[in-house]
């Protein structure tokens, strides 16, 4: 990696008769940049083609994010609206975490830039939709070579012309935006814990708890997905699928190393098919499968276990999956890993079951935990009846977790979103949800018989609520587990 250095000035001394941007006065304040020399400076001015882009169409994206921000501006009449993407972040040192804009701002722009920001400015009846950005990186200030995050050390951004035409949006430079949100009386809301400089511009002129109205219309406004959404979580799942077809064949490569094999394996194909991992996989091998966010990944594949893999790849539009299977890393189920498995199974076909138009969002996760509720009378681990363990909560001990949440952009979706529009609210075609119910028994459990003591099941699929029901977008891989034994064998060969 190239250290981010300028060359030296041999005459010594910084240079005062330029201009000088952000990224040089941070150079020279930290005493590792020396300006360079007027005749350098020159040489970099000039000599380069154009390369401005002057076939774009608009994003497939840009009609659905124009009617996101139309709903927008209509539940906001006549204020002003700012809706950042967010700034990079230091992970260590001069080195940053790769950079993921807001879901607020993406849902709304299709834009996925470092410090862009996203204006709705009351006008008429509506508003005027403005998104701030970054431009192409300065040939004549000499930004686009001396600033670490310049074109020649991080890449070419668009220019704003570019950026107009790809997001459909009037578009002006960022760093001007102080300019165009002027101390008025125009009413305000900012969507606040994404970019500090933009709120200090804000400052006095925002409200925290009308600033928090505004996170949560956008939040519950991901609710229900329209159709481009909706491909772009097939396309997650689809790739997601192939990742664990990738997993299983190599497990024998995965019993020799740890369970960073699978990890590696499947981020693999979520780099080469999407942008990232949506989420930490949880690759998690025997009784770390009763770890519900085991994401550390050093643990042993040993045969005989069960490894429990949880993981989604995120598209290049930052829409992700969410899938669990629990495998045998033999390929068999054992007849007490077989019998925990089938009960799981059996609670989440019903927790399917209860997905649909209408019902209230909290069935799918009722229906699922009665019957794993019967499952774990019937095994002698509760004391019936039912309806009174139910009533007590007591099958949490071993299940843990609700049983889904919705599914988007973020792989916790809408999180922001009113208890009486979500957990409490009703389904409606166009929604995308997990039903995910597991059983958990903790190596060190007392209360449970010692074969069950360290084996952990989640089943876990990604559920689009339609007209008439549901459609499981991950039924490619197979649940039942004498089709998972099945695959696992035609996969290994």
């Amino acid at each position: 990696m190239a250290e981010e250095r300028a060359p030296e000035n041999t005459e010594g001394g910084p240079e005062t008769d330029r201009p000088a941007d952000q990224a040089e006065i941070k150079q020279r304040k930290n005493g590792l940049y020396p300006a360079v020399s007027d005749e350098l400076a020159e040489l970099m001015k000039s000599g380069w083609a154009d390369t401005e882009l002057r076939d774009l169409r608009p994003a497939d994206q840009a009609e659905y994010a124009a009617e996101r921000r139309a709903a927008l501006s209509a539940r906001f009449p006549g204020e002003r609206l700012v809706i950042p993407a967010g700034n990079l972040k230091t992970r260590s040192n001069d080195t940053d975490y790769p950079f993921r804009a807001s879901s607020e701002y993406v849902h709304l722009t299709g834009d996925q830039t470092q410090d862009a920001v996203l204006v709705l400015e009351p006008e008429g009846d509506g508003h005027r939709a403005t998104g701030y950005l970054l431009p192409r990186s300065n040939r004549e200030n000499g930004e686009f070579w001396l600033d670490g995050q310049g074109e020649l050390w991080v890449g070419r951004r668009h220019s704003l012309g570019e950026a107009a035409v790809l997001l459909g949006l009037e578009c002006h430079d960022v760093r001007e935006i102080a300019d165009h949100l002027p101390d008025d009386q125009v009413p305000t809301r900012v969507v606040r814990g994404y970019d500090a400089g933009v709120e200090r511009i804000l400052d006095g002129r925002t409200d925290a708890g009308r600033d928090e109205e505004l996170k949560t219309f956008l939040s519950e406004l991901r609710l229900v997905k329209d159709a481009w959404e909706i491909g772009e979580l097939q396309r997650a799942v689809d790739s997601t699928v192939r990742g664990f077809e990738d997993v299983v064949k190599v497990l024998d490569k995965a019993e020799a190393t740890s369970e960073r094999y699978i990890e590696g394996t499947f981020f693999l194909r979520a780099r080469v098919e999407g942008n990232d991992v949506g989420y930490g996989t949880i690759a998690a091998a025997g009784p770390h499968a009763t770890t519900l966010h085991w994401v550390r990944n050093d643990g042993p594949v040993r045969s005989g276990d069960l490894l429990l893999l949880d993981a989604g790849v995120e598209t290049t539009s930052l829409y992700t999956a969410d899938v669990t299977r629990t495998l045998p890393v033999s390929g068999t189920y054992t007849e007490l890993q077989r019998k925990i498995y089938d009960a799981v199974y059996e609670a989440q076909e019903a927790g399917i079951a209860a997905v649909r138009p209408g019902a209230k969002y909290r069935d799918f996760h009722d229906a699922a935990q009665r019957v794993l509720a019967v499952k774990l009378v019937e095994w002698g681990i509760l004391e019936g009846p039912v309806e009174r363990v139910l009533e007590l909560g007591l099958q949490r001990r071993w299940t843990l977790h609700g049983t889904g949440h919705m599914l988007g952009l973020d792989v916790h979706d809408c999180a922001q979103a009113r208890t009486e529009t979500y957990v409490d609210g009703t389904l409606e075609p166009g929604m995308v949800l997990t039903v995910e119910p597991g059983l958990y028994f903790q190596a060190d459990d007392l209360t449970v018989p010692q074969e069950y003591r360290g084996i952990g099941v989640r089943i876990e699929d990604d559920i689009l609520v339609t007209e008439d029901g549901n459609r499981n977008l991950s039924a490619a891989l197979p649940r039942r587990s004498d089709e998972v034994e099945s695959w696992i064998r035609g996969l290994r060969g």
